[in-house]
């Protein structure tokens, strides 16, 4: 039997999305507002789900408490309230959207975890926009 479990977090963070292999006005024109030299910012809400079988002696698939921990140390410490362009390394070289920010997330909590969980992040950069990442 294989059960999901989620934690959802929030944290805020700023960003610019270009190219520099482009023209401003190419990056102007794909990016929009996003492209903001002064860079933007967004209250993002990221959920990540852990599926796998119920431990019997514990009866959780992860203890939650210790994902949120996770969650804490690699995800918020690192990116809340900073500019992921500027202040990140994975993002210096990385253009910042929200699936690149969604994959790399992913990849920091990935080798946290049992093998045998199945990772999903989901991560909401506004209330209609949103990506999954499933690995």
């Amino acid at each position: 039997m294989q059960v999901t479990v989620c934690r959802t977090e929030h944290f805020n963070a700023a960003h610019r999305l270009y190219n520099p292999a482009w023209s401003d006005d190419h990056n102007q024109r794909v990016f929009g507002k996003c492209n903001n030299p002064n860079y933007h910012g967004h209250n993002y809400n990221l959920t990540v789900r852990l599926t796998g079988a119920i431990d019997h002696e514990t009866g959780y698939v992860y203890d939650l408490k210790r994902l949120s921990d996770l969650i804490k140390h690699e995800v918020l410490d690192r990116y809340d309230h900073r500019n992921l362009n500027l202040d990140t390394e994975e993002f210096r070289t990385l253009n910042p959207t929200a699936e690149n920010i969604a994959v790399v997330i992913w990849q920091r909590l990935r080798p946290h975890l049992d093998a045998g969980l199945s990772l999903s992040v989901t991560l909401y950069e506004t209330d209609r926009n949103f990506v999954e990442y499933h690995g």
